[in-house]
C-alpha cells in the first residue's frame, strides 16, 4: 500500500492498474482472485478449511495454490505429504505440488526438521509473508487461498494491508467462547474494508456410523447467533470425520473425497464472476 492511498488498503481498492497494487515481481505469475482464510483462535480448523476447499476447487478443474501464512504453526505441508525443500532461481521461489497439482509455500518447507520453531517477531514474518507472495513462481492460477494466522496480531494486519486479498472465509466452531473471538476478527476485516464470504463451522456435529444420524456434541451452537449478528451467511457445517484427520495426520489428504462446501464454492464463484 502506497503513502497516502485514498482507499486504505489494497483489499479495498478500486484504482485499475496501481502500482502499489502489483500481483507480483516476477512476469510469470497471474492469480485471477485471493482469498484468506480466517479465524479468531488457533485450533478451530483454519488449515483444515484451507486444505479441503483447494481439493474441492481442484476437483472442479481450477488451478489453485495455498500460502501458508501461519509462520509459527505451519502444517499444511504435513497434511498434503509435502516434506521436501523448497528452492528457487535467481529471481524467485518454486512453490512445492501435490497429487492433485496444488501449489503450496509454507515455511516448513524451508526449516532442517519439521519441529524446527521458528522464533522471529513480527516485522521478519511479515517480511517472508510478502516474499511468499511476491517472490513465488506461482504461474497461473484461478485461486490463491491464504491459510492466516489465528488471531488479529500484527502478521494478519501485515496481509490485509500489503496483498490485494479478493475475501475473507470465517472459520468457527460450536462454541460461545469461540464465536466471541471470531467476532472480533469480523471486526478486522470490516475495518479494513475487506470482504467476508461468509462463515463455516468446523467441527459441527459427529455422523452415527450405523444410522447416519448427525449428532451435535456442543450443547451450545452459537454460529446462528453470529450469522444474525453480523449479516453473514452460515456457508458450510463440517464434522468430526475420523477419515479426514486420519488422511490429514498420513499426508493423504488429497485422496479425501468429503463434498462439504458446495455452497461456499457457488459463493465464492458468484462474488468473483
Amino acid at each position: 500500500m502506497s503513502q497516502g492511498c485514498p482507499s486504505g488498503g489494497c483489499s479495498s481498492c478500486n484504482v485499475e492498474n496501481c502500482g502499489s497494487r502489483q500481483l507480483t515481481t516476477l512476469n510469470d505469475v497471474k492469480i485471477n482472485k485471493i482469498i484468506g482464510i480466517l479465524s479468531g483462535k488457533g485450533g478451530v480448523g483454519k488449515s483444515m478449511l484451507t486444505s479441503l476447499l483447494a481439493i474441492e476447487l481442484a476437483n472442479k478443474g481450477y488451478k489453485v495454490g495455498i500460502m501458508d501464512a501461519d509462520i509459527t504453526g505451519p502444517s499444511i505441508p504435513k497434511m498434503f505429504g509435502l516434506d521436501n525443500q523448497l528452492f528457487g532461481d535467481e529471481i524467485g521461489i518454486f512453490p512445492g505440488e501435490s497429487k492433485k497439482n496444488i501449489k503450496i509455500v509454507s515455511m516448513n518447507m524451508m526449516l532442517e526438521t519439521e519441529d524446527t520453531p521458528v522464533l522471529w517477531r513480527g516485522p521478519i514474518l511479515g517480511n517472508v509473508l510478502s516474499q511468499f507472495y511476491s517472490e513465488v513462481h506461482w504461474g497461473e492460477l484461478d485461486y490463491l487461498l491464504i491459510d492466516m494466522p489465528p488471531g488479529t496480531g500484527d502478521v494478519a494486519i501485515s496481509v490485509m494491508q500489503t496483498i490485494p486479498v479478493d475475501g475473507f472465509v470465517m472459520v468457527s466452531s460450536p462454541s460461545k467462547l469461540v464465536s466471541m473471538v471470531v467476532g472480533k476478527t469480523i471486526n478486522m476485516a470490516n475495518t479494513v474494508n475487506s470482504k467476508v464470504y461468509g462463515l463455516v463451522e468446523n467441527m459441527a456435529y459427529v455422523k452415527c456410523p450405523d444410522c447416519g444420524k448427525e449428532i451435535k456434541i456442543y450443547n451450545d451452537d452459537d454460529i446462528e447467533n453470529i450469522s444474525k449478528k453480523f449479516n453473514l451467511d452460515v456457508l458450510a457445517k463440517l464434522p468430526i470425520d475420523p477419515d479426514l484427520a486420519n488422511k490429514a495426520d498420513n499426508g493423504l489428504i488429497d485422496d479425501y473425497n468429503g463434498d462439504y462446501l458446495k455452497d461456499l464454492i457457488e459463493r465464492i464463484e458468484k462474488e468473483n464472476e
